[in-house]
């Protein structure tokens, strides 16, 4: 297998373009997130038309964001590309993608934006950031609600000697301790790459899984699709988000169950309710592509960790 490509580490006065790649954005939590990078001390760049574009439901034709995430892709002032807000759309410009790369900078997102990442992964063997977006919590800035992590969001930008640990702040649905690489992303995206030429390989990874709004029979149906196609089979370890906007109808199983009863019988170490992607807490990043510890402890000490083993950035 190739080894992971890590992009150079984000410093003070880099370049950071925005792009939406998904679905329209609203201005004015755009303007709020692009002030908090600047707080940052990065610089951010982006076109008007193409940042604020429209074209049904989506933040602008497929060719018009395939082409503004190429040009970012290859354009040597750019440090790192952030995306502006999730959706739905990233997967239209898949197919159009470049077959070659050039070094790789800091691509950072979640939501609709895994598709991209798991792409990245399977193709290029890029690291890339699964955290805050600059509309989608960037603008309700550091440590606030349905904000961000600042600790873990710096330490994957900019950590180029060591490692690091990530309270997960979850709880344990298999205590243990595993080791593999952390891969992931949303649900319903990590299950949309099944069948393509950029399907998710999980064999040995620490799977971060996370998402919003969906009942609980629809992520026990993702989870079944997942599992029936082969994805649990050789994973070290899951960590699950807090799935909001998912409680169950009256009498129904809740997601936390659903996930307890497919999961728990894998007999890997398995975490619950971290705040990661779709979370009403500040949102933790997580580095995609690197080595990882995963530690669940139950009982009295309750513990959920997790150790990033290696820097995310050269």
């Amino acid at each position: 297998m190739a080894k992971p490509l890590k992009p150079p580490a984000l410093r003070p006065g880099d370049a950071v373009r925005i792009l939406s790649l998904s679905s329209p954005i609203d201005e004015d939590r755009f303007e709020r997130g692009c002030g908090e990078l600047t707080r940052m001390g990065y610089t951010p760049r982006f076109e008007r038309a193409s940042v604020f574009g429209r074209h049904g439901f989506f933040s602008g034709s497929a060719a018009d964001r395939v082409k503004a995430l190429t040009e970012a892709l290859v354009d040597p002032s750019t440090r790192a590309i952030f995306g502006s807000r999730g959706g739905y759309g990233s997967n239209y410009l898949l197919d159009e993608m470049p077959t070659e790369l050039s070094p790789p900078k800091v691509f950072a997102g979640y939501s609709d934006l895994t598709s991209l990442q798991i792409f990245l992964w399977q193709k290029f063997r890029w690291v890339t950031f699964y955290g805050p977006m600059v509309a989608a919590g960037l603008d309700h800035h550091v440590d606030a609600a349905q904000g961000y992590d600042r600790k873990s969001l710096i330490s994957a930008l900019s950590e180029t000697k060591k490692g690091w640990s990530i309270d997960l702040r979850g709880e344990p649905v298999v205590p243990g301790v595993a080791e593999g690489t952390l891969l992931g992303g949303c649900l319903t995206l990590v299950e949309t790459t099944l069948g393509t030429p950029w399907e998710l390989d999980t064999r040995g990874s620490i799977l971060a899984l996370e998402d919003r709004a969906m009942k609980p029979w629809q992520v026990d149906r993702a989870l079944m699709h997942l599992k029936q196609a082969g994805k649990f089979g050789a994973v070290a370890g899951i960590i699950l988000g807090d799935f909001p906007e998912c409680d169950p109808p009256a009498g129904s199983e809740s997601v936390r169950a659903v996930a307890r009863r497919i999961l728990a019988p894998l007999g890997v170490p398995v975490v619950w309710g971290t705040p990661i992607g779709h979370t009403l807490r500040p949102m933790l990043t997580l580095p995609l592509g690197v080595r990882s510890r995963l530690s669940t402890v139950g009982g009295a000490n309750t513990t959920t960790q997790l150790e990033i083993l290696e820097p995310a950035v050269t």
